[in-house]
């Protein structure tokens, strides 16, 4: 199987939405999705591009990606963060997932950051697994926080 990976255009921006939302129903929150392929344009292909996105091609069909953005730690000063990595289900198992993670990889090389990071749910032991073949180190002890719009209307309202 012939795959090509370069970074995404926006051409691929319907593809990419597919993905997501293939994603999401992957990981159980089917009505999660709420980004719009206007929203993907003017952020990852804008004046300022808060993200960088790569794409799996299997003859001409977008069938996996991976986006990344640049971020700040404290700790370790420039990081790249993984946000998705995504193949189609259809094509999974075929080393679409591998060749994606290494392009984030060695994006991270030319931007010389000192540290990429990213999540994963903790029933998805495949993706688990595939990540601790790879050198990278899961970390159980660190929980992820957020808040969602309304719960920050809500804090805001009551300060």
């Amino acid at each position: 199987m012939d795959i090509g990976i370069r970074k995404a255009t926006p051409n691929d921006l319907d593809a990419m939405l597919g993905l997501i939302t293939e994603l999401a129903v992957f990981e159980k929150e089917p009505d999660a999705v709420k980004i719009s392929v206007q929203e993907l344009q003017e952020a990852g292909f804008g004046q300022n591009p808060m993200y960088t996105c790569f794409v799996a091609e299997v003859k001409n069909e977008v069938v996996g990606m991976a986006l990344v953005y640049l971020r700040f730690s404290t700790w370790v000063g420039k990081t790249v963060h993984l946000e998705d990595l995504i193949v189609k289900e259809s094509m999974r198992g075929e080393g679409i997932g591998y060749l994606l993670y290494a392009e984030v990889m060695k994006f991270a090389i030319e931007q010389k950051v000192k540290r990429v990071n990213w999540m994963v749910l903790g029933w998805n032991k495949g993706a688990i697994k595939f990540y601790e073949r790879t050198g990278a180190n899961v970390l159980e002890d660190w929980w992820q926080v957020e808040m969602d719009e309304e719960g920050m209307q809500n804090f805001v309202k009551n300060l």
